[in-house]
């Protein structure tokens, strides 16, 4: 009876891993610009059927993806963090026009570098995923660019 029980908690906590929802994959690299500015370049590769917020939605929309980057001595933040083209589509879950990217999403950061020396930006995104019929939580992730020496 006790090896029933066992085998039947396994199959059910086994079960409940495969419902948690992922559907969106963050990688980063960076592009040298010039001698001392460089662009943070995070891409989230987003599975078929689902939907990553821009960083500016309407009033009473979803949250909007935003990043936070670590302060440095290192480096310079220059601007904001600026996004590709996107789509512009009637929202059915929000009910509004809203911007949001399917497949992948490009976000680049440019800094000015304060040092010739290797260092890591540190920094998170957060942001929200839907598809047609239902939204995830707002996730934070954490992000990681490694800057070569110049």
């Amino acid at each position: 009876m006790k090896k029933l029980l066992l085998s039947f908690i396994l199959i059910v906590s086994v079960a409940a891993q495969a419902q948690i929802l992922e559907p969106v994959k963050w990688s980063t690299s960076f592009e040298k610009i010039s001698e001392n500015e460089f662009d943070l370049i995070a891409t989230a590769t987003i599975d078929a059927g689902w939907h990553v917020y821009s960083q500016s939605v309407p009033e009473y929309g979803p949250i909007p993806t935003t990043f936070v980057f670590e302060g440095s001595t290192n480096f310079l933040k220059k601007g904001n963090t600026k996004e590709g083209k996107g789509h512009e589509v009637y929202d059915k879950v929000f009910e509004l026009d809203i911007k949001y990217f399917e497949d992948e999403a490009v976000f680049k950061q440019r800094i000015r570098l304060k040092t010739t020396d290797a260092f890591v930006v540190n920094g998170v995104v957060e942001f929200m995923v839907c598809n047609d019929t239902q939204c995830l939580p707002p996730n934070e992730v954490d992000l990681s660019f490694d800057i070569p020496k110049s």
